[in-house]
């Protein structure tokens, strides 16, 4: 967990940046994944309208909020108190929206299960051995998960052989100010990026079974889809030295 804390301070660092600054971003006109311009859009996530969405690391909450507008009943959860408010301040009564400040993995050991839970580069933020076995909790039988991760970091460094935390840097928007952070990726045997392998002994103990089919991973893995249905969005493989995307930043 001390990982996960110091970059959970770093993000409150990032968070009140943002409100001193007072930037109001514009509403999403067009639905990323993190990185603006690249696809897929909004379709990876299905027809929303009616369901229960979990929105995992939301930051500013825009696409959240977008979510709401199409008729879904959104919870929006991030760990870091002045992400969270930045959140609160823009959209504290947005209609069908819910705002949670708390650890995504005890939110997912409380609430009920979810329809649909997506998550715009947090993911990797969070160790997934405490996370990937709360996420198979936190779905209901036949439930979604689609989340965008980062292949490699900004010094072009890719995923490790093991479940194993990697360095990365969060510059603060408007200035040249970095601050070390860390993300979790791992590789599947065949070398690519796969976070379902990293999943399986929690996918193996599900009891729901839906339709079997065959998903792609961010780098053309192709596999048997797990018994929750589970999809990485793709990332660009090398960018310059960046703020890598968590929710909405």
């Amino acid at each position: 967990m001390a990982t996960e804390q110091d970059t959970v301070e770093i993000w409150n660092t990032y968070g009140t940046h943002q409100l001193t600054r007072g930037l109001q971003l514009p509403e999403l006109d067009r639905w990323d994944w993190g990185i603006p311009e690249t696809g897929p859009g909004i379709n990876a996530l299905g027809e929303v309208a009616g369901l229960r969405v979990l929105d995992l690391g939301s930051g500013l909450g825009r696409h959240a909020a977008n979510l709401a507008a199409l008729g879904a009943k959104v919870t929006a959860v991030d760990t870091s108190p002045a992400q969270h408010q930045r959140a609160l301040t823009r959209y504290q009564d947005h209609p069908g929206l819910h705002l949670v400040c708390a650890d995504a993995v005890a939110h997912l050991h409380a609430a009920d299960p979810y329809d649909l839970i997506y998550s715009v580069g947090s993911v990797p933020y969070l160790d997934p051995n405490r996370l990937l076995s709360a996420l198979a909790k936190g779905l209901k039988p036949g439930g979604r998960l689609v989340f965008s991760a980062l292949h490699t970091n900004s010094d072009s460094a890719g995923p490790s052989n093991e479940v194993t935390p990697r360095p990365e840097i969060l510059r603060l928007p408007g200035t040249t100010q970095d601050h070390p952070v860390n993300m979790w990726s791992s590789a599947c045997s065949c070398g690519k990026t796969s976070w379902s392998s990293t999943a399986s002994p929690w996918n193996r103990s599900q009891r729901s079974t839906p339709r079997r089919r065959t998903t792609q991973s961010p780098t053309g893995c192709t596999r048997p889809a797990v018994r929750h249905a589970c999809r990485a969005v793709p990332a660009p493989t090398h960018l310059p030295r960046r703020t890598p995307p968590s929710g909405s930043v």
